[in-house]
C-alpha cells in the first residue's frame, strides 16, 4: 500500500510539474512574441521614414532672423534642428529665404524672378511663410496718427489678394509639400495698449491671412500673437528704470517703462532669441501633428 502511495505521489508531483511549466511557457510566449511585433512595428516605421528632410523657408525679416542674438537664424534653425533630434534624421537641410522688409508681394516677385528658388521650393518636403507684417506696418506708418479699424480694412482686402497669389504660387512650385504660414504680432502692445484698434487691426489681418491659407489644401496657419504680445508667458512683459539727467534740477529723474521681454531689445519689434524659441515651439508642434505629410515616405 506505501509503494502505491508513492508511485501515486509522483504521478501527482508529475502532473504538477507539467502543468506550471506549461503555465509558465504559454505565459512567456506571447510576451516575448509581443516584444518581437513592437521591435518589428520600429523597425518598419523607421524604414517608412525619410531620412533627410529639405526644408524651405520664405518671408520677411522673421524668416531671415532679425533680432536673434545668436545669429542662428531665427526660428529657423530652431526648427531644423529640433526636427532632426525628434526624428533621428541624417540631416535637415534648412534653406532659409527670408529677407527684411519685404511685403506679400514683393515675396512673390523674388520668387518669380529667382529660377533656383523655385527649384528649391519645388523640391522642399516642407516650407514655412511669414508675410504681412511689412503689409500692415506700412498702412499703419500711413495712418497712425487717426488709426482705425475702417481705414485698416480697406488695406486688407489688397492684403488679401496679394497673400493669396503668393500662396497659390507656391502650391503650383509644390504641389505636395505641407506649407506652414506663420501669422503676425503686435510688438506695440505694451508700449502703446491705449491704441486698442491696433490690436483689433492685427488681429483682422491674421483672420484674412488665415482664411487664405483654409483655402489651400495641405497648408496650415500659425497664430502667434497671442504667444509674444505680452512677452514670454504673458508675463506683460518687464519693468525697466532708466534715468535721465534733468536740466531744471541737480537731481536725476527717474521713470519705469514696461518692455517685452520676448522682442528684440535694439529694436523693439522684431522677436529676440527668447521669441523666436517660442516661434520655433509653434512650428514644432504642428509639424510634429502633421509628421505623416513631410516624413513619411510615399
Amino acid at each position: 500500500m506505501s509503494k502505491q502511495k508513492a508511485i501515486l505521489s509522483w504521478v501527482l508531483f508529475f502532473l504538477v510539474i507539467t502543468g506550471v511549466s506549461f503555465f509558465l511557457t504559454s505565459w512567456m510566449i506571447p510576451k516575448e512574441s509581443g516584444r518581437l511585433e513592437q521591435t518589428v512595428s520600429k523597425q518598419t516605421k523607421a524604414t517608412n521614414q525619410k531620412k533627410t528632410i529639405h526644408y524651405v523657408a520664405i518671408g520677411d525679416s522673421l524668416t531671415q532672423g532679425v533680432g536673434d542674438e545668436t545669429k542662428q537664424g531665427g526660428f529657423v534653425s530652431l526648427v531644423a534642428d529640433k526636427i532632426k533630434d525628434n526624428y533621428q534624421l541624417k540631416a535637415v537641410h534648412a534653406q532659409n529665404e527670408g529677407v527684411a522688409g519685404e511685403r506679400s508681394d514683393q515675396i512673390l516677385k523674388r520668387i518669380n524672378q529667382n529660377t533656383s528658388l523655385q527649384k528649391e521650393i519645388s523640391q522642399a518636403d516642407f516650407l514655412t511663410a511669414t508675410f504681412g507684417g511689412n503689409d500692415l506696418l506700412k498702412v499703419i506708418e500711413k495712418n497712425f496718427l487717426s488709426l482705425s479699424v475702417k481705414k485698416i480694412e480697406k488695406s486688407e482686402t489688397a492684403y488679401q489678394k496679394n497673400s493669396e497669389a503668393l500662396l497659390a504660387r507656391l502650391r503650383e512650385l509644390n504641389p505636395t509639400a505641407p506649407i506652414y504660414v506663420l501669422g503676425i504680432y503686435n510688438p506695440f502692445y505694451l508700449n502703446f495698449s491705449e491704441i486698442t484698434a491696433l490690436q483689433t487691426v492685427v488681429d483682422n489681418w491674421n483672420d484674412a491671412t488665415e482664411q487664405v491659407v483654409k483655402e489651400q489644401k495641405n497648408m496650415y496657419f500659425i497664430p502667434i500673437n497671442d504667444l509674444l504680445y505680452k512677452g514670454l508667458n504673458s508675463q506683460v512683459g518687464v519693468t525697466k528704470s532708466t534715468t535721465s539727467d534733468s536740466q531744471s534740477s541737480s537731481s536725476a529723474a527717474t521713470s519705469n517703462s514696461i518692455e517685452n521681454n520676448a522682442l528684440y531689445e535694439g529694436d523693439k519689434f522684431h522677436p529676440n532669441s527668447i521669441g523666436y524659441q517660442i516661434m520655433a515651439k509653434a512650428v514644432r508642434n504642428e509639424l510634429i501633428a502633421t509628421k505623416s505629410h513631410w516624413l513619411i515616405k510615399e
